[in-house]
């Protein structure tokens, strides 16, 4: 069968990429199409019709200074779509361009399945009306989506468990010794702390400033950048000077670091599961009116994945006008030691394992796909 698969962030091209390996292996002829990044080329054997790094905007004004190429994106992506008429069409998060996507699939009957739901139970509730109406099946990440798509819309999605579980896990379970991962990338012996601020342009300008200047208040610790895919060294220069910055290693430098900032998204589950403790950071533009703004648009207690999974604050959450280098820091100093406040958040960490469960999210996901 033709999979036809759209990621739009170096998050989803991860779960892309682990996705198609477990249809691969149930269809050993499936042919692949997609949006994505250099892990579903891997997979896929060539290039993806658009790279995620051309589709990754945020925020009203950053989508606003890009509208030519998001409409060229579009375009671009429904040609490819009628040229290829693939069988499955698997949408992984990227709800504003995806859903756009599933309506021209459905004028032309191809199957669409959403492989992790949007976040509507965070905002933008109404997209749930369309998803129902343009999207076959909803396989979701979060027990709690199950709960809030029945009881509040009436529609069953399918938890598959958590693709983070199985890729944190395994990368754990390969990693080099520390001494070598010292070594190997002239890093002091001292402890580190990671510095994880965003995917995006827009999220790293925010974000990185507040939290290297956090960080220089603990200077027995060192503090490390992990890059994102797709965004060049230089960039990150332009901001951080000549701070330490590490690429292909977010994973190992989690684990061998004593404690993370880290700007809220699927990096905050990753943290958790790994065990190191964090922070939270999003700066936006930390505009008060923004904050309450976002306020009246959330629908959760929580922006957090940790929080969000255990029902309750397991780590901290400093957004927009409240992330400040002040605030950041007087986190981050609770955390650093050895005391109950560390030791509460791995508890907590624990418990958010425990409620994912051990489902292997690509593998039942390609069992249901394939299938049908």
């Amino acid at each position: 069968m033709i999979y036809f698969l759209i990621a739009g962030e170096a998050s989803g091209d991860l779960h892309g990429a682990q996705l198609m390996a477990a249809i691969k292996q149930r269809d050993a002829k499936a042919r692949f199409v997609f949006l994505g990044g250099d892990l579903m080329a891997e997979q896929a054997g060539h290039e993806p019709v658009i790279h995620y790094r051309e589709m990754a905007y945020m925020g009203f004004s950053e989508v606003l200074r890009n509208l030519g190429t998001i409409s060229h994106n579009l375009k671009k992506t429904k040609a490819a779509l009628r040229l290829a008429h693939p069988d499955r069409l698997i949408l992984i998060d990227y709800p504003s361009f995806n859903l756009k996507i599933a309506k021209e699939a459905k004028r032309y009957g191809i199957d669409v399945t959403y492989y992790i739901s949007p976040k509507v139970w965070a905002w933008k509730e109404w997209r749930v009306r369309t998803i129902k109406q343009v999207v076959d099946r909803v396989l979701v990440i979060f027990p709690f989506e199950v709960d809030f798509y029945k009881s509040r819309h009436d529609y069953d999605v399918t938890y598959i468990g958590n693709p983070s579980v199985e890729e944190i896990d395994a990368r754990l379970a390969s990693l080099p010794p520390r001494e070598e991962f010292i070594k190997t990338h002239n890093l002091p012996t001292r402890q580190l702390i990671a510095l994880l601020p965003g995917s995006r342009l827009g999220e790293i300008r925010n974000n990185l400033p507040i939290m290297l200047k956090a960080a220089d208040d603990f200077p027995q610790y060192r503090p490390v950048i992990a890059a994102a895919p797709g965004v060049d060294d230089e960039f990150y220069r332009s901001i951080a000077g000549n701070a330490t910055v590490l690429r292909d290693n977010t994973i190992t430098l989690l684990a061998y670091s004593r404690g993370a900032l880290v700007t809220s998204g699927t990096a905050t589950l990753e943290a958790a599961l790994i065990g190191t403790p964090q922070v939270a950071c999003y700066r936006a533009n930390g505009n008060k009116i923004s904050y309450k703004i976002m306020e009246k648009l959330l629908k959760v207690d929580y922006v957090t994945l940790p929080n969000l999974i255990a029902e309750r604050e397991v780590i901290p959450e400093l957004l927009v006008h409240n992330c400040t280098v002040e605030a950041v820091s007087d986190a981050l100093g609770l955390i650093l030691p050895d005391n109950n406040a560390r030791q509460k958040m791995l508890d907590g960490y624990r418990e958010i394992r425990h409620r994912l469960g051990t489902l292997k999210a690509a593998t039942t996901a390609a069992e249901i796909i394939c299938r049908r």
